[in-house]
């Protein structure tokens, strides 16, 4: 090759290189795919609001005002593993989706996971509860904002049991997330000094709990613990009322309960009910006037779940990465590890770090549901009981599973 040849390429490689650059800086759209439950036993928790509350997160960012294109697609994956892999893969391949969010079912989010890796996508998962996406099943590529199976255990199971109830017996759902759900309770119950008597497995959106809720009750343990979610919930308290379970002296533990389902319920029904969350409408001036925004966007004119909020700070917080890369690079694994370098806060949560192996670091919170005449109002339903510090709601690094996390 001569001089010339040779300088003409490199000026060419320049160029192109110059001209890579400048289409990253320049690229600002994105697409984001919310998959979830939409017309099943979990869809009052997020379903459409989910939606509502990603789009206003769009808003809320600024970004378009900076000349980014946003779009926000749906999709309803049936709490079915397959299906939801086969919308994530549509989304992905054919319609351009840089990330996939919300999944609740622990089943749908885990095999969602391993898709997004393989295809160097991103996860923002708010509705899964399984600590196992933060832990042995870690990626580069996921990030989970809201809570997971360690913190409910650590919250409800660790009160209910330094509170004298030593025996527990699991009604628990047959899938990804109720299992883990039964294991980090069942943990946290043994080394508070208690002791876990049985339990049965019940499929994933039942509507007779009769059965399962008479071995509870033949068990004579202290506490029965609901390692259920949304309608499975909601069915097996109301259930658990007909059999007269608790005026006999045992107690639901709800280990997974949500605004959504105490409204269900009603407070007559629902009332002394303990169980932990990261998040509640009424908890301050900035969630109060948060979630009465949300309230007015809300196809259903209901309170944020805590997922649905969780949703929210979450798609801000990939958001804000974006803008700091000063475009979209098409590269999840960059996009997640720019989100862990920035700090976190946002007016739900507050500031708190993303760690290494994708948990947020936040507050957890123990309520307990107020007795009818406590209540002040239309979703005046909580007392807090105690607060749970954000070491305490998550894992210790030291004890994480997460290949992510060096030791």
């Amino acid at each position: 090759m001569t001089t010339f040849a040779r300088r003409s390429a490199a000026l060419l490689a320049c160029a192109a290189f110059g001209f890579s650059t400048s289409a990253f800086a320049q690229d600002k759209t994105v697409k984001i795919g919310v998959l979830n439950d939409m017309s099943s036993l979990y869809a009052d928790i997020g379903g459409p609001n989910s939606v509502a509350a990603v789009k206003m997160a769009v808003e809320d960012s600024g970004l378009k005002a900076k000349g980014w294109t946003i779009d926000v697609l749906s999709g309803d994956h049936q709490n079915k593993p397959d299906i939801g892999v086969n919308i994530a893969r549509q989304w992905i391949d054919a319609d351009k989706v840089d990330a996939i969010a919300d999944t609740p079912s622990s089943g749908v989010a885990l095999a969602v996971s391993n898709l997004v890796k393989d295809k160097n996508s991103v996860l923002l998962n708010s509705g899964a509860a399984t600590a196992d996406l933060t832990g042995k099943a870690c990626t580069p590529n996921t990030v989970s904002f809201t809570y997971d199976t360690y913190m409910l255990a650590n919250g409800t199971g660790k009160a209910l049991t330094k509170a004298g109830g030593d025996s527990w017996f699991f009604l628990t759902a047959d899938y990804a997330f109720g299992h883990a759900l039964e294991r980090d309770t069942s943990a946290v119950v043994t080394a508070t000094g208690g002791k876990v008597l049985g339990g049965v497995k019940h499929p994933l959106n039942s509507s007779d709990f009769s059965s399962f809720l008479l071995q509870a009750q033949s068990s004579k343990a202290k506490v029965i613990g609901l390692a259920n979610a949304g309608g499975d919930t909601t069915n097996a308290i109301k259930q658990a009322a007909e059999f007269g379970i608790v005026a006999g002296g045992q107690k639901l533990a709800a280990l997974l309960l949500f605004i959504n389902d105490v409204h269900s319920l009603g407070l007559k029904t629902a009332q002394g009910l303990t169980f932990t969350e990261s998040f509640y409408w009424d908890l301050n001036d900035q969630t109060r006037e948060w979630s009465k925004r949300f309230q007015k966007v809300s196809p259903k004119g209901s309170m944020p779940s805590m997922t649905v909020a969780g949703l929210y700070a979450e798609i801000l917080h990939y958001l804000k990465a974006m803008d700091a890369l000063g475009g979209n690079p098409h590269d999840g694994a960059k996009v997640v590890a720019k989100m862990k370098e920035l700090p976190t806060d946002d007016p739900l949560f507050g500031k708190g770090p993303l760690r290494a192996d994708g948990r947020r670091l936040i507050p957890a919170y123990l309520f307990e549901v107020k007795k009818p005449e406590e209540s002040k109002g239309p979703w005046d339903y909580y007392k807090l009981v105690a607060t749970i510090a954000p070491e305490d709601a998550a894992k210790p690094l030291e004890a994480s599973e997460c290949p992510l996390v060096k030791k």
